[in-house]
């Protein structure tokens, strides 16, 4: 497809700067049409929505499987992880000799979530096991010697890493492992693993398993599989209840989405099924967060990326980092809504000091953007060490760069997180700078990293990951917006969103549809919402068809001074997702806006 024809109604730039163009297929364009008319077709479906699906790679052959996907269709075989059946009897030999097992975990949603299904997993086989989770300003990421070693004069003989450990090679050749294993289910990549007993990592360089997209509760998911299939041959189930490993996969759904791992495949899977036993509040810690975050419909991939996992995750950045496995582990109500509430304070406060920080960093970036850098590096020792992730992810959806923002130490060395965008490995980038001695310590996956440097490499970092990124892509400067469709006010029916959202879960691999919603006329806007962030607008069709729209964070969008132009009311198109809405046994359609455009001549 020419970049010409790849153009909708004509789009080069929009009231946001952006280029509006058809989403890629790998298919060619006369056998997506046909794929798409097949699904449509076979499913009944508006024409609309089967090319969306064939564009997404589906066919009317998977069309069920994509629709309805289940982990008995799509799990694979444990063992094809590369130590797995190591580490999965091992596990087994200590749940029969009722070993103390602890669970060394991240401090982030993944980190908590994996730590949290494996305390379960081990409960459920009548093993209680230590959990702990380190301290990010005390102890940073990752094992360390002191807390190794307090677990292993407590009587632990079996310790196991989860979301971390793949790089601890100089903490764990410290520790005695004549007197303890260590077992490491992770995800994040490295160019060696260490010395220990086993290292479960779909991306370990010599892992064959195929599975490099899974997060940390993934992995741990299939391992409490593997360790049932051992306990099963050893015939421990004979005197003990089999564990219902279905009523894990909550905290799979909420680690895989929080994680941002593509929504594919098996994760696909994952979510789509975690998601009902999220529904089912079930989990105690879940059910008091989602009442504390006003979520009262049914819980989705949004509402465990935008509602869950930043209140789990504000007590790890600014706080205690405990927390968010307290809350996730928690059988108490009365304790479980304690803990919920004093994990939605900690956000509000994260919040204001994201606020901040995001301010004084966006400058700096644009300063850098403009100077025409492959990736934005940013430090500064005022910048709260818990925050960075959050505000690099924000500029980067901003400036369609990677970003790395890190906080300085008082002993000159800066400790940062990167954020990604799509099509670019930031942890490739992150061992390569490891492997050239630029960092004191790195790793990460596709679209997120972490790392530790001296701020006397700074310079040279930075032009070494300039250099790296640069010969890896090409990017616009500002990122194109990927349409799938285009309707009109009279198309956005109730029926249409209600296809759409049979589509979902929606996130990394799986983005909700944007559509463009053509030749409106913007009739009414207000601003809603307790601090007056949201805009709404009516808008209505040239046949006079009214529907409403709206749009988030209005004070940070560019177009929005356009929109609330009562004077210069030029027709419009919008692109953005049509979803639909339930209130109080009502359904409406509602358009979210992404941008706008004012119709050509």
């Amino acid at each position: 497809m020419s970049e010409t024809s790849s153009l909708i109604l004509n789009i080069t730039q929009s009231l946001s700067g952006r280029r509006w163009i058809w989403r890629q297929s790998s298919l060619d364009q006369h056998f997506l049409e046909r794929q798409a008319q097949a699904i449509a077709q076979k499913a009944s479906l508006y024409e609309i929505v089967g090319r969306i699906m064939a564009i997404r790679g589906v066919s009317a052959e998977t069309l069920p499987f994509f629709l309805s996907p289940t982990l008995k269709s799509l799990l694979p075989d444990p063992s094809c992880l590369k130590d797995m059946d190591k580490a999965s009897e091992r596990i087994a030999d200590a749940i029969l000799h009722q070993e103390k097992i602890a669970i060394f975990g991240d401090y982030d949603v993944d980190g908590g979530c994996a730590t949290a299904l494996l305390s379960d997993f081990f409960a459920m086989l009548g093993n209680q096991a230590f959990t702990y989770i380190p301290d990010r300003f005390k102890e940073g990421y990752g094992p360390n010697v002191q807390a190794l070693k307090q677990l292993i004069q407590q009587g632990v003989s079996l310790i196991i890493c989860v979301d971390c450990g793949t790089t601890s090679h100089a903490v764990f050749n410290q520790i005695n492992q004549e007197k303890t294993d260590i077992i490491v289910f992770d995800h994040h990549k490295s160019e060696s693993v260490p010395a220990i007993y086993a290292t479960v990592n779909p991306n370990r360089l010599d892992c064959n398993s195929n599975l490099d997209n899974l997060c940390a509760g993934g992995v741990s998911f299939i391992a409490a599989i593997a360790i049932t299939r051992s306990l099963r041959k050893k015939n421990y189930f004979q005197n003990h209840p089999e564990p219902n490993l279905f009523k894990l996969m909550d905290l799979v759904a909420l680690s895989t989405v929080c994680d941002v791992m593509p929504l594919t495949g098996l994760n696909r899977a994952f979510v789509t099924q975690g998601l009902k036993i999220l529904a089912k509040r079930e989990r105690i810690g879940l059910a008091s967060l989602l009442d504390v975050a006003g979520i009262t419909n049914t819980p989705n991939a949004f509402s465990c990326g935008f509602a869950l996992g930043p209140r789990i995750n504000a007590g790890g950045r600014i706080s205690e980092a405990s927390l968010g496995l307290q809350l996730l582990i928690n059988t108490n109500p009365f304790d479980a809504k304690l803990i919920a509430e004093r994990l939605d304070t900690i956000n509000k406060q994260r919040q204001n000091i994201e606020k901040d920080v995001l301010k004084q960093a966006t400058n700096q970036a644009l300063e850098q953007y403009q100077q025409g850098n492959a990736v934005i590096m940013l430090s500064n020792p005022k910048w709260h060490a818990g925050i960075v992730g959050i505000v690099a992810g924000r500029i980067k959806e901003q400036i369609n760069r990677p970003i790395l923002i890190g906080s300085e130490l008082p002993d000159g060395t800066i400790k940062g997180s990167g954020r990604s965008i799509p099509g670019i490995d930031l942890g490739a980038a992150i061992i390569a700078a490891k492997q050239a001695n630029l960092l004191i310590s790195g790793g990460g996956h596709t679209m997120a990293a972490g790392y530790s440097y001296h701020k006397n490499q700074a310079e040279e970092l930075h032009t070494f990951l300039n250099h790296y990124l640069e010969r890896t892509v090409h990017y616009p400067t500002v990122a194109d917006l990927e349409i799938e469709g285009v309707i009109t006010p009279a198309g956005a029916s109730i029926e249409l969103a209600k296809q759409i959202e049979s589509l979902a879960p929606f996130g990394n691999g799986n983005e909700e549809p944007i559509l463009i919603l053509s030749h409106v006329h913007i009739i009414r806007t207000d601003r809603i919402g307790k601090d007056g962030n949201t805009l709404r607008l009516i808008i209505q069709g040239e046949n006079g068809q009214s529907l409403k729209a709206l749009l988030f964070r209005a004070d940070q969008n560019p177009i929005v001074p356009f929109l609330e132009d009562s004077q210069n009311r030029q027709p419009l198109h919008l692109a953005g997702c049509l979803r639909n809405s339930r209130w109080n046994g009502r359904e409406n359609i509602t358009f979210f806006i992404k941008d706008a455009s004012f119709v050509k001549n």
